[in-house]
């Protein structure tokens, strides 16, 4: 049996939003997501990951991005994540691995540059983490998004760790991350808090 542990890794609003208002593919992530994630772009493995210049190496956030992409071998996303990636990722998507969709329709695997492969799966959340595990090649599986995958991943007991990046900014509306989650539905254990100027990184342990 593989050894890949589950996780998901993704920002919030400091009033808990996942995503924005009015998301759609034409506005990825919804109204004021941007500024949300802003701290991400200003690190220098991120902008090269896009094939973007400049960035700052070294820092606390630059860190954390090295560490989420080393340990990703695979990939598992709901399909609005996907419909609003699509017409906005670069044709070199920041994955570097397969990347497994949920959908209710059949699509043949979209090969991408840099590694990335989209598989589109319609046997549900369990059948692609262990599509998932199978292809990780011993690293770990990070459920991408969006916020309603995670809240599945979380109800049906599937994860092993998270982590939450808390940026300062209010959304006001949108998709909290832990919205009508029950009080014993998700237990964690504190593991580990940095960050900077611009937004706080928290580490979870599910227990």
């Amino acid at each position: 049996m593989s050894s890949s542990k589950v996780f998901f890794d993704v920002g919030i609003s400091l009033d808990g939003y996942m995503a924005g208002p009015n998301a759609s593919p034409g506005n990825p992530m919804g109204d004021g997501a941007r500024a949300m994630h802003g701290w991400i772009f200003q690190t220098a493995t991120f902008r090269e990951i896009l094939g973007m210049p400049g960035g700052e190496r070294g820092t606390p956030d630059d860190a954390r991005v090295q560490q989420v992409f080393a340990r990703a071998g695979a990939y598992v996303m709901g399909r609005r994540m996907f419909d609003e990636g699509e017409v906005a990722w670069p044709e070199n998507p920041p994955f570097r691995g397969p990347v497994y969709v949920l959908t209710h329709s059949p699509r043949e695997p979209w090969v991408r540059q840099g590694g990335t492969t989209f598989h589109f799966v319609t046997d549900g959340l369990a059948s692609a983490l262990a599509q998932a595990k199978a292809a990780a090649g011993g690293k770990d599986v990070r459920i991408s998004g969006g916020v309603d995958t995670v809240r599945q991943a979380i109800r049906a007991g599937l994860l092993d760790e998270c982590t939450i990046h808390v940026a300062p900014n209010l959304l006001g509306a949108g998709q909290r991350l832990l919205e009508g989650l029950a009080p014993g539905e998700m237990t964690l254990v504190p593991v580990r808090a940095d960050g900077s100027a611009l937004v706080t990184h928290l580490d979870y342990r599910f227990t």
